[in-house]
This record gives structure tokens, C-alpha cells and sequence, in this order.
């Protein structure tokens, strides 16, 4: 089995607005290999988001070649995309996405309802004890605070074992404090094998993955390894009482 999971080459993606084209993404070229962790940053139009979508399978490019875990993605039909999605892809978003008068649990098993999977209730308990919230299982999205709905959400895109982790503006709802715990499950969920990649435009955040991409008007403009993974708030205070002992 090849390394690599993520092969995009030369894609370009245009939009046409009535007589205009719009040219989202110009030549991009990128290469993710499993068991990567990656952010995507970039300026609002830089392209970013377009370039999340098509990997994400939720658009195809115009022209170049996407290959997802060696699919090409440009030949699949609509039903081939939704299957890839569910059986390769957790999506993870900054609204969190949850169904709101339906308990953790349930917001949790509704990936599993499109692939017909047995023990639904057994497979979205073990994801929330992932997250930390084995206990609020039976809770409503306004019974839990913003961390904790993310969390959900995070166990939601864990509940078909997909290799990949997509996480869009991720912390964007939340405070720094709880931004951090959130950026911990990401850093544990890749250290446990997962390829994780997300967008933002925080520093900071960016700093927790392992690899930066940075776009601009629509083409990769730095893509870089970071020298010093950023450590997440948990593992601070343990090296803070460690220090202290």
C-alpha cells in the first residue's frame, strides 16, 4: 500500500458567474502521506476552502488530477463521492453541525445510518468515550457547552474509522482555553495513525499540526514542516507540575 493518501496535481478550479470566470484554485500541486497532520492557511479568496472542498470530495476539480488513497476522484458519480465521504472522511465543522433537539448519542450514530452498520449505539458510545464524553451521552446540543458540541462533532467524524480527520476552522467558535483541548484530541487522533487536515487562519492552531500550507490568489504560496509542534494546553500543565516537582 502506497504512502501517500492525498495526490493532487496541477488542479485548477473555475467557477463561471454568468459571463465572468472565476479561478479559485490556479495549478495547485500537493502531495499528503498517510499519518500526516496538516494545516491549510490562507487570506479570505486565497483558495483555501476550495482546496478543502475537493479533497473532501465535496467538489471536483476543473481540470488536473485528484487522486484520494489512489481514486480518481474526477470519475466518480455523485453515489461513488457520498460513499467515499462516509467510508474514508470524517468532516469535523466550526458550527459543529448537529442535529439540536437529538442527544449526543443519536448526532453521533447518523454516519452509520447510511452504511447500514450492526451495534450503532456500541460504536457512537466508544467514539464519545474517545472524546472525553462518555458521560453525556443522553445530553441535547443546548445542554452542552461549545467544547463539548465540538467534541460530539468530532466523535460523529470518528464513527466509521476514516483515515482522514477534515477539520474546517475547527476552533473558530471556541475560547483559546477550550480551542487548545480540542487541538489535543486532533493531536491525539494523529498520533493513534489518523491523517488529520485542517483550515485556519490562527497561527497558533496551525502551529499544533506537523506541516503548514499557506495559499494565496489561488495557488500554494509556502508549504513548510513546523520545526516546533505546538503543545497543547493539557500537556503544558503536566510539564509545568513537572517542573514544579
Amino acid at each position: 500500500m502506497s504512502d501517500v493518501l492525498i495526490e493532487v496535481n496541477d488542479v485548477h478550479k473555475i467557477y463561471k458567474m454568468g459571463k465572468m470566470e472565476v479561478r479559485a484554485l490556479r495549478g495547485v500541486s500537493i502531495t499528503i502521506n498517510r499519518g500526516e497532520f496538516v494545516a491549510i492557511m490562507g487570506p479570505s479568496g486565497s483558495g483555501k476552502s476550495t482546496f478543502m472542498n475537493m479533497i473532501g470530495c465535496l467538489d471536483k476539480p476543473t481540470l488536473g488530477s485528484y487522486k484520494l488513497d489512489g481514486i480518481e476522484v474526477a470519475r466518480l458519480t455523485d453515489n461513488q463521492l457520498a460513499e467515499i465521504r462516509n467510508r474514508k472522511i470524517g468532516f469535523v465543522f466550526q458550527t459543529f453541525n448537529l442535529l439540536p433537539r437529538t442527544t449526543a448519542i443519536r448526532n453521533v450514530e447518523l454516519p452509520l445510518l447510511y452504511s447500514n452498520a450492526k451495534n450503532r449505539a456500541e460504536t457512537a458510545m466508544r467514539c464519545l468515550e474517545i472524546v472525553g464524553l462518555g458521560e453525556r451521552m443522553d445530553h441535547k446540543p443546548n445542554e452542552l457547552s461549545g467544547g463539548q458540541q465540538q467534541r460530539v462533532a468530532i466523535a460523529r467524524s470518528l464513527v466509521n474509522d476514516p483515515p482522514i480527520i477534515f477539520g474546517d476552522e475547527p476552533t473558530g467558535n471556541l475560547d483559546t482555553r477550550t480551542g487548545e483541548e480540542i487541538m489535543q484530541i486532533f493531536q491525539n487522533l494523529n498520533n493513534q495513525g489518523k491523517t488529520v487536515v485542517l483550515v485556519t487562519h490562527e497561527q497558533d492552531i496551525a502551529e499544533h499540526a506537523k506541516r503548514i500550507i499557506r495559499f494565496k490568489d489561488g495557488k500554494v504560496l509556502l508549504d513548510e514542516m513546523v520545526a516546533h509542534r505546538r503543545v497543547a494546553s493539557e500537556e503544558l500543565e503536566k510539564l509545568n507540575q513537572l517542573a514544579d516537582d
